[in-house]
């Protein structure tokens, strides 16, 4: 069975665009495009078709990839003392001389609405997730609720090395009521955890990482993960294979992005509308 990205996100689309035709001012995006990487710009690209789609404004402030640290910085400070700019994101990855870690947390919590700064992480540890939720993490929760597949209890293997989706996801799984185990590339053994999971939920970047022979007969996969070798795409998980074993498994790597995307328009959404609430 097929888990389908697109089609979870084709749901969330459709309520967004009913939920936003009913306010009286657009929600907008504000985004920060540093250098030309080409899955940045499809990346970007994605998230400016969607927000058309959907009625959300968008606006995107690009630097060449020599930018400077500093000069970076001095955006996001513009930015995060702007009041007419409500929230922002800075696409990543960056280019190797400027610090991901630093520019995160130099955005305002306030405007945040990847949920990648250190403080709404944090939130997500101690159970609140009454605002907003990391995008690819909370992406993965609406297949589950989807598809009716209930967390409670479940034994969830979370394969991946990620501050803004790994440890996130994990945390909102623990507070779905599921117990979690979470490995990595050198974990020892990882099949004595795969093998025995009810989900297994990986990326890896790791080629084929993820065979039959590592999963149980029921065991759902959702993979985020491939590997570009000679212009071929490479899944973390053997897709086919586990696919005719009847397994639950999702497809990459194109879906993911679409449905990360319909989540952070959600998040802009919702930012919008507690925001105009709490002007009100």
């Amino acid at each position: 069975m097929i888990l389908d990205w697109k089609e979870v996100a084709k749901k969330i689309y459709e309520e967004l665009k009913k939920d936003i035709l009913k306010l009286e001012k657009k929600p907008k995006l504000w985004v920060i495009l540093v250098w030309n990487n080409p899955s940045s710009i499809r990346y970007i690209n994605q998230k400016q078709k969607y927000a058309k789609e959907v009625w959300i404004d968008f606006e995107l402030f690009s630097f060449d990839e020599n930018v400077l640290e500093k000069d970076l910085l001095e955006k996001i400070n513009i930015l995060n003392n702007d009041e007419s700019i409500s929230w922002y994101i800075v696409q990543l990855p960056l280019p190797r001389h400027i610090d991901e870690k630093t520019i995160i947390n130099s955005i305002s919590p306030k405007k945040d609405v990847d949920w990648f700064h250190t403080i709404n992480q944090w939130k997500i540890v101690i159970w609140d997730e009454s605002w907003l939720t990391p995008c690819t993490p909370s992406g993965i929760l609406e297949i589950f609720k989807y598809y009716n597949i209930d967390l409670i209890w479940k034994n969830i293997v979370v394969v991946w090395r990620s501050n803004i989706v790994w440890k996130p996801i994990a945390n909102m799984l623990i507070n779905k009521q599921s117990t979690v185990t979470i490995c990595n590339s050198k974990t020892k053994n990882i099949e004595f955890f795969t093998k025995n999971a009810d989900i297994v939920i990986l990326a890896l970047w790791k080629p084929n990482f993820l065979t039959l022979d590592k999963i149980g007969d029921n065991t759902i996969v959702i993979d985020v993960g491939f590997t570009v070798i000679d212009w071929k795409i490479y899944w973390d998980a053997c897709f086919w294979e586990i696919l005719q074993n009847w397994n639950p498994i999702t497809p990459v790597p194109w879906w993911v992005w679409v449905l990360t995307v319909a989540m952070l328009l959600k998040n802009t959404y919702k930012a919008f509308f507690y925001n105009s609430q709490i002007e009100i």
